[in-house]
């Protein structure tokens, strides 16, 4: 399946900062988002509330095979967080 490239200009609000991400709510009740604070274009200290803008396209799924490191990544991370929450040391 391919779609030409349909690149969209949008907004959003910054809602959350942490140490190395910024949490963005975008306009027109789209979602929300995520980005590593290195891929934030800024000549401002970064805050809560202030607009940002960006192109997006769209997201293509590029086929029906699942990356087994991911998977296999995310079950481990998933199982340190629950051995901490019940106290057991990893």
């Amino acid at each position: 399946m391919k779609y030409g490239d349909k690149v969209i200009y949008m907004e959003g609000v910054i809602v959350e900062v942490h140490d190395g991400s910024v949490g963005i709510d975008l306009k027109g009740r789209l979602g929300y988002i995520e980005v590593p604070m290195r891929m934030l274009i800024t000549d401002y200290e970064i805050k809560v509330g202030q607009e940002v803008g960006f192109n997006m396209s769209f997201i293509e799924q590029l086929g029906p095979d699942v990356n087994e490191k991911y998977v296999s990544n995310i079950k481990e991370i998933k199982q340190q967080k629950e051995n901490l929450m019940k106290g057991d040391k990893i």
